[in-house]
């Protein structure tokens, strides 16, 4: 272990987040520099605690006590070795994922977790920086090849793990740029696209290799797929975005938050110098109170808004753990991120437990404001409290309510019908069995499409996992480490 008495004689910390002034003038990455000793005061509070529950709330098993242990030691190499043994793309959760294994630190029971996140983000830049992270190519060539649909986290933890086994790896992504939600969901401010380049280098040198601009489905049939490779890896993501059908949904001015959030980042990347979905100038009202919705409100401000709004439909969250949410389970609790202490510096406002009854439009056919009603529940189904009824102006509405499943496009409409029945489960996700592959023989699914929308923590380890059962399949055996064994992984 580290210090055994650092828990008791250091605090949480976490770098200071830049002015909110300054910050949305950029978009660049929020948080200030974190500099020593401060990550090995963290790495100190690590306690010896006989069993870490870390382990179990991290979805990909990250050895985290054995690294806090090393940068506490100042043995930063073999802290990015640990690392990396269980995590293709340290640099994307340490500054993506939700954190898991932090509510389900031991510390955290009657006192602040180890800042597990930001000691992982410090280990895996100084890795960079040193130049630590280099290609890793696999010894021996296998002669199979293996098609990877889809380059968000799930596909690129699959592909990485593939190629290093030896076996050829083209990964095939519908965008212009690989990367999926990473690159194209995800705002600058949260996460610079210097990390997934930066990645792609080391990739690229490894063997694997990216097709962009190539639609499975449609560009190459499923049935190609199948005939040119040995196995085919489906990591599309759960895409298919849940819409709100109320009057004047078809208004111009109402988007998806997955319409919005690209054009921002594509300015970003150069490709154009205003986004055609802007909100300069407009007052905005941004739907779903989860991480989509506050990436669309840090976007808006950034925009120069009017005035931003964000509504929930639940109840405002407790600000600390309830009886129904206790260690070590992930709790939901209010947040506030770096978007919404923007959003109340700039006049902003999150409204809770209310429900959007109808979008009201001027004589042009755009939307000019938002009727709403407050709401009991959930347990009451959401019921409208009389006499709440009200309207806030909206110029421009963004719909960040999550994902329903994989979108049905063509190759999956394809598999599904060669597969014949039970090619989709009962929530409309592509089905698997144990070993992730598909009741298509020789075709796997990773990630969100299998799973459902969930963390990229999540993503990474089943990308893993299936990495290992396509490797087992192609050889009979396999030397890739799965995640989530295949006897502990559940099939929801």
């Amino acid at each position: 272990m580290a210090d055994p008495k650092g828990f008791l004689t250091h605090g949480r910390e976490l770098p200071a987040r830049r002015p909110v002034d300054v910050r949305i003038r950029d978009w660049r990455e929020v948080y200030e520099d974190f500099p020593a000793p401060a990550p090995a005061r963290q790495a100190a509070r690590c306690m010896d605690c006989g069993i870490p529950f870390c382990h179990n709330g991290c979805p990909l098993g990250n050895l985290i006590p054995e690294w806090n242990d090393l940068v506490y030691r100042d043995d930063w190499w073999e802290a990015a070795e640990r690392l990396h043994a269980t995590n293709n793309f340290p640099e994307f959760t340490g500054r993506l994922c939700p954190a898991p294994c932090e509510a389900a630190c031991v510390l955290g029971i009657n006192s602040d977790p180890v800042s597990i996140k930001r000691v992982e983000v410090e280990i895996v830049d100084r890795a960079f920086a040193e130049g630590w992270v280099v290609p890793v190519p696999a010894a021996v060539r296998s002669g199979r090849r293996v098609a990877v649909v889809g380059s968000g986290p799930a596909g690129l933890a699959a592909a990485q793990q593939l190629t290093r086994a030896g076996h050829g790896v083209v990964v095939f992504e519908r965008a212009d740029r690989v990367g999926g939600l990473l690159r194209y969901g995800i705002p600058e401010f949260k996460m610079e696209k210097r990390h997934i380049d930066r990645r792609l280098v080391q990739m690229r040198a490894e063997g694997t290799e990216f097709r962009t601009g190539v639609e499975a489905g449609v560009d190459i049939t499923a049935a190609r797929l199948r005939e040119e490779f040995d196995a085919v890896v489906l990591a599309g993501g759960a895409t298919r975005w849940r819409d709100l059908p109320v009057p004047g949904r078809e208004l111009r001015g109402v988007h998806q938050a997955m319409e919005y959030l690209p054009h921002a980042n594509r300015v970003q990347e150069g490709d154009r110098l205003l986004s055609p979905i802007d909100a300069g100038g407009r007052h905005v009202v941004v739907i779903g109170g989860g991480d989509t919705g506050a990436d669309c409100v840090g976007t808006a401000v950034r925009q120069g808004a009017a005035s931003v709004t964000q509504l929930e439909i639940m109840p405002r969250p407790p600000a600390e753990r309830t009886d129904g949410q206790p260690w070590p389970t992930f709790p939901l609790l209010f947040k506030t991120e770096s978007a919404h202490e923007e959003l109340a510096a700039t006049g902003g406002e999150r409204v809770y437990a209310v429900s959007t009854t109808a979008f009201a439009g001027d004589a042009g056919g755009n939307v000019r404001a938002l009727r709403l009603v407050g709401v009991e529940g959930p347990a009451t189904g959401f019921r409208p409290i009389p006499g709440t009824e009200r309207e806030i102006p909206a110029e421009l509405v963004t719909l960040a309510m999550g994902f329903v499943g994989p979108e049905r496009g063509p190759l999956l409409e394809d598999l599904a019908a060669s597969a014949g029945e039970g090619f989709f489960d009962a929530r409309g996700n592509v089905a698997r069995d144990r070993d992730y592959m598909t009741p298509v023989e020789g075709v796997f699914v990773a990630g969100d499409m299998g799973r459902g929308q969930s963390l990229i923590v999540w993503a990474i380890a089943e990308g893993r996992s299936a990495a290992s059962a396509v490797d087992r399949y192609l050889t009979g055996r396999t030397a890739l480490p799965a995640a989530i064994p295949p006897s502990a992984r559940p099939l929801v």
